[in-house]
């Protein structure tokens, strides 16, 4: 099973922290997680900046780095695929 997870910074100045803030199933093929991923990268809106006015999406790896501008600052999220590797009992 493959799973999309977004994880983006809260807080703000040196408390700024990572946090997984969405996970979602994308099924049995890798293809189609990459497509839920792909279509995230460019819809999820961001906790920081409230109001995005630009929004550069970057192929990484497996998933995207979006570096996303509002009317004073930057920040940046990843969506990134994932594949379960096992389950709990």
């Amino acid at each position: 099973m493959w799973w999309v997870v977004v994880e983006e910074q809260r807080g703000g100045g040196d408390a700024r922290a990572w946090n997984v803030t969405k996970t979602k199933p994308a099924g049995a093929d890798r293809a189609h997680a990459d497509e839920v991923a792909r279509r995230l990268a460019f819809s999820h809106q961001p906790v920081h900046p409230p109001a995005v006015k630009e929004r550069k999406v970057l192929r990484v790896g497996d998933g995207y780095l979006v570096i996303a501008t509002g009317r004073t600052t930057t920040f940046h999220f990843r969506v990134t695929l994932g594949e379960t590797v096992a389950e709990p009992e």
